[in-house]
C-alpha cells in the first residue's frame, strides 16, 4: 500500500491525460471531482513536459560529448536513447552516424595541443576501423564514404589531399549544426499519452521477444538435425573402420603363415574406406599392384580458391614511373595488398610469378626510370609505399630470390635506410627487408664490405629512441652478419664499442632481443682480439669496484661467464653452466677464489653456432 501512494499522484496524473486525449470529457471532469473531494494531489509535471525535459537534457549530453570528444559518452547514450529502428534503415542517420565516427576518429589530431597521446588516438583509430568492418561496411559502395575507408591505414590523415576537408575550420561546426537537428526532430515531443506510450512498448518488447525465442527454437532444431546426421554418418564410419581393421588384422596373420593377399582383396578394402563419391574413379585410377599408391590417390578435400584476375603489367609501369605522386601511392598500396591479402599457396604463388615474370620492379632493367627509383621519390608516401612493397617481396623467398639478381637494388636500399634520418615507417620497412636479404650469403658479403655493421652500432647506440620494430630488425641483422668470419672481423675494428653497445642492449627492457644479442655476443666473442678486449673491459670494472667507484663491488663478471650466459640463454643448451654469483671482498680488496664451471668450448660452439645457423 506504501508504494501505491508515494506514486499515486503520477498515476493520477497519467489516468487524466490519457482521458483528455481520449476526449472522455464528463469522465475527466467527474475524475477530477472525485480526486478534489478525496484530497487526492494530481501531479502537474506528468505528460508530455516530463518527456521534454528529460529529452532535452539528454540532447544537451550528446551535444557537449560531441564538442568535448568524449567517443565513448557519446555512442553510449547515442544507442540508448535512438531507436534501433531509425539507427539501421534511416539513411540519414546512417550518414550521419559514419561522419560522427570520423569526427571522433580525428579529433585528437584537430584539438590537441601539441603532438596527441599516441596510445588514445590509436584506440581511436581501432575503434573506428571496428566500425568500418562492422555496421559501416553497409556505406562502402557509397561514393561520397568510400575514401574514408582508407583513413585508419594513412600515417598523417592531416596532410593527407583526400581528407583535406575533415581538417577545415567549418567541417566541424556543420556537422554539429546536422546534429543539433536531428536531435531535434528525434526528441520532439509528442502528443501521445504516456500511458498509451507505455502499453505500446511492453507491448512490442514482449512481442520481440517472443519473436527472439522463436527463432533461436528454430535455430537449435536446426544446429540438433545437423549434428545428428554428423554423429550419425562418424558412428557408421567408425563401425566400417573396425569392419575393415579386422580384416586387416586378419590378412596379417593369414600372410604370416604364407597366405597371399590379392590385389583384387586391397582393391575391395579401398573402396569400403573411401566416400561413395570416390569409389568409380578410385577403383579404376590406382594399381594395388604397385606399393604406396593407395596412399597417393586417397581423396583430399581441398579448398577451391580463385585465381585473380591478371593485370596490365606495362601501364602499370608506366603510370608507376610517370604518374602522380597520388597515383603512384595508391598503385603500390594495391599491389602490396594484391600480393599480401591473397591466399597462401597458389593464389599467392600466382600473383608472385606474375610480379617476377612481368619484373615488376624493374629489376632485370638498363633503363634510367625505373620503378625502383620510387625509393628515393621526394614524396615521403611513395617512398613509404615503395618500401613497403619491396618488404613484402623479401618475405617470400622467390622474392628474394627475384630481389637478389640485381645487387642495384641492394645498394638503394642501403642509401635509402641512411638517407633516412628519422625512425620512421620507411626506414623499418627497408630494415626488414634487409634483415630477410641477410639470409642469403651473397648479400651478407655485400652488407659487410659496405660496413652496414658500423651503421647499425650507430643506431643502436641509443636504443631508446627506436621503435620496436626498428630495435629487433637491427639487432637480428648485425646478428646474421655477425655469424660470418668477415663481420667478426669487422667488429673486430671497433670491438670496444661493439661490446658496449651489445652488453647494455642484454639489460634492455624489449626481450625480444635477447636471443640475437647472445648470439651476435657469442659468435664475436670467438675472435682473439674481441675477448682480449672484453678482458680489459672485465678488468676495468674490476678495479672500479675496488676503488669503490661504482657498482661492480658486488659482483665479479669474467669473459667466460658472458660466454656461459649466451650460452645459457639460448633454448637449445641444456647443461649446467656458470651463473654469476655475489662474492664478498676480503681485506685489502681481494676477491676469493670462485669455483666455477665452464663447458668445454669446442664443443658447444659447433653446437651453438649451427643452431644460430637455424634461427
Amino acid at each position: 500500500m506504501g508504494d501505491v501512494l508515494a506514486h499515486e499522484s503520477e498515476l493520477l496524473g497519467l489516468v487524466k491525460e490519457y482521458l483528455d486525449f481520449a476526449e472522455f470529457e464528463d469522465t475527466l471532469k467527474t475524475f477530477s471531482k472525485e480526486c478534489k473531494l478525496k484530497g487526492k494531489p494530481l501531479s502537474k509535471t506528468a505528460g508530455g513536459s516530463l518527456r521534454d525535459s528529460k529529452s532535452l537534457i539528454i540532447q544537451k549530453d550528446l551535444v557537449a560529448a560531441f564538442d568535448n570528444g568524449d567517443q565513448k559518452v557519446f555512442f553510449d547514450l547515442w544507442e540508448e536513447h535512438v531507436p534501433s529502428s531509425i539507427r539501421d534503415r534511416d539513411s540519414l542517420a546512417q550518414k550521419l552516424e559514419f561522419y560522427l565516427h570520423i569526427h571522433f576518429a580525428i579529433y585528437l589530431l584537430k584539438y590537441s595541443v601539441g603532438r596527441p597521446d599516441k596510445e588514445d588516438l590509436g584506440e581511436r583509430i581501432f575503434y573506428f576501423k571496428t566500425y568500418l568492418e562492422t555496421k559501416g561496411a553497409a556505406l562502402s559502395q557509397t561514393t561520397e564514404f568510400l575514401p574514408f575507408y582508407a583513413l585508419p591505414f594513412v600515417p598523417n590523415p592531416m596532410v593527407h589531399p583526400s581528407f583535406k576537408e575533415l581538417f577545415q575550420d567549418s567541417w566541424t561546426p556543420e556537422l554539429k549544426l546536422k546534429l543539433e537537428k536531428f536531435l531535434a526532430l528525434i526528441f520532439k515531443a509528442s502528443n501521445t499519452p504516456k500511458l498509451l506510450t507505455l502499453y505500446k512498448e511492453n507491448g512490442q518488447s514482449n512481442k520481440e521477444m517472443s519473436q527472439q525465442l522463436r527463432q533461436q527454437l528454430v535455430e537449435a532444431e536446426r544446429r540438433s538435425m545437423t549434428y545428428l546426421k554428423r554423429y550419425n554418418k562418424i558412428q557408421a564410419d567408425y563401425h566400417n573402420l573396425i569392419g575393415v581393421t579386422a580384416e586387416l588384422v586378419d590378412s596379417l596373420e593369414a600372410t604370416v603363415s604364407g597366405k597371399m593377399i590379392t590385389p583384387e582383396y586391397l582393391q575391395s578394402v579401398c573402396v569400403r574406406l573411401f566416400s561413395d563419391q570416390m569409389r568409380q574413379s578410385l577403383a579404376h585410377s590406382v594399381d594395388f599392384t604397385r606399393p604406396g599408391t593407395v596412399s597417393l590417390r586417397a581423396p583430399r578435400k581441398l579448398k577451391d580458391v580463385p585465381l585473380l584476375p591478371s593485370l596490365d603489367y606495362e601501364k602499370l609501369k608506366k603510370d608507376l614511373i610517370s604518374g602522380s605522386d597520388r597515383l603512384k601511392a595508391f598503385l603500390l598500396q594495391a599491389l602490396r595488398w594484391r600480393l599480401t591479402t591473397s591466399h597462401p599457396g597458389e593464389q599467392r604463388e600466382t600473383v608472385l610469378e606474375a610480379y617476377i615474370g612481368n619484373d615488376l620492379l624493374d629489376c632485370h632493367s638498363h633503363s634510367q626510370r625505373r620503378v625502383l627509383q620510387l625509393l628515393h621519390s621526394k614524396s615521403e608516401v611513395v617512398r613509404q609505399y615503395m618500401a613497403r612493397l619491396i618488404n613484402a617481396f623479401a618475405s617470400l623467398a622467390e622474392g628474394r630470390l627475384y630481389l637478389a639478381q640485381n645487387t642495384k637494388v641492394l645498394r638503394m636500399l642501403e642509401e635509402r635506410l641512411k638517407e633516412e634520418d628519422e625512425d620512421i615507417v620507411t626506414r623499418e620497412n627497408v630494415l626488414g627487408a634487409l634483415q630477410k636479404f641477410s639470409l642469403r650469403r651473397p648479400l651478407q658479403t655485400a652488407m659487410i664490405r659496405d660496413g652496414l655493421i658500423f651503421w647499425l652500432i650507430d643506431i643502436l647506440k641509443d636504443p631508446d629512441c627506436l621503435s620496436d620494430y626498428t630495435l629487433e630488425y637491427s639487432v637480428a641483422l648485425l646478428m646474421n652478419l655477425c655469424l660470418r668470419s668477415a663481420g667478426k672481423n669487422m667488429c673486430a675494428k671497433i670491438a670496444g664499442l661493439v661490446l658496449k653497445v651489445l652488453s647494455d642492449l642484454l639489460g634492455h627492457e624489449n626481450h625480444e632481443i635477447q636471443p640475437y644479442v647472445n648470439g651476435a655476443l657469442y659468435s664475436i666473442l670467438s675472435i682473439p682480439s674481441i675477448r682480449e678486449e672484453a678482458r680489459a673491459m672485465v678488468r676495468k670494472w674490476e678495479g672500479t669496484a675496488v676503488r669503490g667507484q661504482g657498482p661492480g663491488g658486488e659482483e665479479r663478471l669474467t669473459v667466460e661467464g658472458c660466454e656461459s650466459m649466451t650460452l645459457r640463454d639460448h633454448p637449445g643448451h641444456r647443461e649446467k653452466m656458470w651463473r654469476k654469483r655475489t662474492v664478498p671482498q676480503r681485506p685489502g680488496g681481494r676477491y676469493p677464489e670462485v669455483s666455477h664451471y665452464v663447458s668445454p668450448r669446442r664443443r658447444d660452439e659447433r653446437r651453438i653456432r649451427t643452431l644460430f645457423l637455424q634461427l
